[in-house]
């Protein structure tokens, strides 16, 4: 009944270039068919930064046949560079139809589907759980339906925790069988596939920015140029706020006599602000980077993004406090500074009294993929 009435949601969403692939294969099946490789490895993801981190698993796991679904347009363009075939993970209500026969089900981080754990072990799959994780903010919400999940986690052959405090979120939802791995981002080839030339200037990069976080990076450079020759490089998250965003820098430009251009038209950055409306682009500018503002932890409600990609290139790393969602990664990265949206300006100042991040850590992938060569 749900399904029915959300549907003109789902027509009218189906428009918006963020969700115009995903919901119709995903509520309508639209080009969506279930995998015609059977008794195979299904690994499940949600977006770009999971199906980025399958590479080095799956390089070591290239005898077998491979199937990979995802939630997001960005993870499904991600998962189609690898040798496998991709799908959408349809609505809960079409699993039981779709789903065939696999041997090993992996599930990244913290997609937990009723539906597709049930449909999953019932017809023969042994299901993992890599990377797995509970955040602080959401456990709260886990343990008042524990009876829910302890329901779901029985279908669980092996969870491979991101932490202790993982694995005792887990235990306290009635799971069994954990492992405590670390977070397989560490594992993940970090690499450029341009090389720009770093202008003769100070670059301060806002990267993998949301709505309300551009305002900030802005209002801060803005501030930080009057002492501090700089340029300020801009690259939204979405590409779909790609004009929104760059509507927000060409105020900012015409009241405060800066000059900006857009990266797609000029390929250059001469410009005082550029907004990369490109993507595939964030490594390259991080490589020509002084410091990286890291956006997705100024709000409250996206619980930050990879700090790895910029530590790797040596940016002086600012982000929010809310980072809840890469708390794991960020114990590894070192001399970042934790800010607010409005104290970006001074972050930027001490920036020159600091050294550049860097990653401090290592993991081994040889017990996962021991357990699922194990399962198939």
């Amino acid at each position: 009944m749900l399904y029915i009435l959300a549907l003109p949601l789902l027509v009218y969403l189906s428009f918006k270039a963020k969700y115009k692939e995903s919901i119709p294969a995903r509520f309508f099946l639209f080009k969506n068919p279930s995998f015609s490789q059977q008794n195979s490895l299904w690994f499940h993801v949600c977006s770009l930064g999971e199906a980025r981190a399958l590479k080095p698993i799956l390089q070591e796991l290239d005898e077998y046949d491979v199937n990979i679904t995802t939630i997001t347009q960005t993870g499904q363009s991600e998962a189609k560079k690898y040798n496998a075939e991709v799908r959408y993970l349809p609505y809960e209500l079409f699993l039981p139809f779709w789903i065939k026969k696999q041997k090993v089900l992996v599930v990244l981080e913290a997609e937990f589907w009723y539906m597709l754990f049930i449909i999953a072990a019932h017809r023969g799959a042994k299901v993992i759980l890599l990377n797995a994780r509970i955040s602080d903010k959401s456990v709260k919400k886990y343990l008042q339906f524990a009876w829910f999940y302890k329901k779901l986690l029985a279908k669980v052959d092996t969870i491979y925790a991101q932490s202790e405090v993982d694995k005792n979120r887990f235990l306290a939802l009635g799971a069994q069988h954990i492992e405590v791995i670390g977070n397989i981002k560490l594992a993940g080839e970090i690499k450029h596939t341009q090389e720009y030339a770093k202008p003769n200037i100070e670059v301060i990069v806002a990267g993998s920015t949301h709505e309300s976080e551009e305002k900030h990076a802005l209002v801060a450079f803005i501030e930080y140029k009057k002492e501090h020759p700089s340029k300020l490089i801009i690259v939204p998250r979405h590409p779909e706020r790609f004009d929104e965003v760059y509507a927000l820098m060409s105020e900012a430009a015409s009241h405060n006599g800066l000059t900006l251009s857009r990266f797609s038209e000029v390929k250059n950055f001469e410009a005082d602000m550029v907004l990369v409306d490109m993507m595939g682009e964030l490594n390259n500018i991080y490589r020509m980077s002084d410091i990286a503002i890291l956006g997705g932890a100024f709000r409250e409600d996206v619980g930050g993004h990879n700090p790895l990609e910029p530590a790797h290139f040596g940016c002086k790393i600012i982000t929010g406090k809310h980072f809840f969602h890469q708390k794991e990664l960020f114990k590894y990265v070192h001399h970042v500074q934790y800010v607010e949206g409005d104290e970006i300006t001074e972050a930027l100042i001490k920036t020159k009294d600091l050294p550049p991040s860097m990653v401090e850590e290592s993991i081994n992938l040889e017990p996962i993929i021991k357990k699922i060569k194990e399962s198939m």
